[in-house]
């Protein structure tokens, strides 16, 4: 009788190098899935240490551009911030290598997918969605939710010492201050040390971004030029720099912003399964592009498109947040959204400097911006004396209600003027 065959999503660390084992002994033959989305990784070590750990097959799949292009700059086109502050990095992340890790398993013929997230966080609900999305007849194996694997191992000991017993090769030595996870849109830190709202992050922390006291007193000058919001090209002119490609692209403005101290983030969020949670996160690149292409926006999109795109963000933000990429309401919400993007067009010079984005100037081959109706100095087609009618038409509703308080005799209420 043969072996189930699953596919993990493999890291490398003490987690999922121990839930390979586990699965083995369960009696599965388990494929090692690695998925490059730009963390800094040695790959071929990770693939010797799983076919080590006894992986009957290793795919390093490189997810960097289809990274970039279908989900993070999508995300920041829609203007995709979680609780204001967010961009998402983490759950942008998990989708797309969900959506691969489905695809080998289809490939490899596999029954289950397994990944090693714990029943405490968002990870999971993105994984499992995603499955169920893409692959609805595909077992899922989650060890961190099975009573048996949770009574085996209580804690970070548990596993090394299992480690140790199965000769698995894993870096983990001693409990680290802090969780980190990085890819190409940012790097978080959360749980240990950080678990405490109102202790400061360590200093040696950071790894994407200099802290304030250590940045340039020089700024950098970039011009990011747009095409239907996403972005094509940037700039550099004093470096004499230039990138296209849009992983070079993002990759140059990461470096740069990183430099400038541009993109941290300490806050408390809301998980999706209900528990309060404090991280911290470096989003050089990704914040660049946001307040750059929210400022060409102001040019070149639609008063009430905008209003309406940034009446449905907020929601967007959470649909990727709590794991919904792949359902009906992302479908719907990325359908009016692409609609909005059209003619987004144009280059926005920023200045980075000092941990800030600062606009300086926009241009646009589709800009809805009128100098001569704008300016105050010459007529530009507009006749002054017909804000008289404007104005009294909107104020017949103001007038209504002020008639309706003095008949009633309720005129109690903010005191204005003098």
């Amino acid at each position: 009788m043969s072996r189930e065959k699953v596919v993990l999503a493999y890291s490398g660390g003490l987690d999922t190098a121990c839930i390979l084992k586990t699965l083995i002994q369960s009696g599965y033959d388990v494929v090692a899935y690695v998925a490059d989305v730009g963390q800094q990784e040695d790959f071929d070590d990770v693939a010797r240490r799983a076919r080590e750990t006894g992986a009957v097959d290793v795919y390093v799949e490189d997810l960097k551009r289809e990274f970039v292009t279908d989900f993070i700059f999508p995300a920041i086109a829609g203007n995709a911030v979680y609780e204001n502050r967010y961009l998402l990095g983490t759950s942008l992340a998990r989708p797309v290598i969900a959506k691969r890790q489905v695809e080998v398993a289809l490939d490899v013929g596999a029954d289950a997918v397994s990944h090693g997230a714990t029943g405490k966080g968002n990870d999971q609900v993105r994984f499992e969605l995603a499955f169920a999305a893409l692959a609805p007849d595909l077992r899922i194996i989650a060890p961190w939710k099975d009573p048996d694997f949770l009574n085996r191992f209580q804690g970070r000991s548990d596993l090394l010492a299992f480690a140790r017993e199965h000769g698995i090769p894993v870096e983990a030595t001693a409990e680290k201050p802090y969780s980190s996870d990085e890819n190409l849109m940012h790097r978080s830190y959360e749980a240990g040390l950080l678990e405490d709202p109102d202790r400061s992050p360590p200093a040696d922390m950071f790894k994407l971004t200099r802290a304030l006291e250590d940045t340039p007193d020089t700024a950098d000058e970039l011009v990011i030029h747009f095409r239907d919001a996403m972005p094509v090209r940037v700039v550099n002119e004093a470096a004499g720099v230039e990138h296209t490609d849009p992983v070079e692209l993002f990759e140059y403005l990461n470096e740069r912003g990183g430099v400038h101290g541009v993109g941290r983030v300490d806050m408390v969020e809301n998980r999706f399964v209900g528990i309060k949670s404090r991280g911290v996160y470096e989003t050089p690149g990704g914040t660049i592009l946001h307040h750059a292409l929210r400022d060409l926006e102001g040019v070149a999109m639609d008063r009430e498109v905008l209003r309406l795109r940034d009446m449905l963000s907020p929601r967007f933000a959470e649909i990727i947040y709590n794991g919904f990429w792949f359902s009906p309401e992302m479908d719907f919400i990325r359908s009016a959204f692409d609609q909005s993007e059209r003619l987004i067009d144009g280059q926005v010079r920023v200045k980075l400097f000092k941990g800030n984005v600062i606009p300086m100037g926009r241009t646009s081959e589709s800009s809805l911006y009128d100098q001569n109706l704008s300016s105050m100095d010459v007529a530009g087609g507009y006749d002054q004396q017909d804000a008289r009618g404007f104005i009294r038409i909107n104020a017949l509703r103001l007038r209504a209600h002020k008639l309706i308080l003095r008949r009633t005799g309720d005129e109690g209420g903010p005191v204005t003027g003098a």
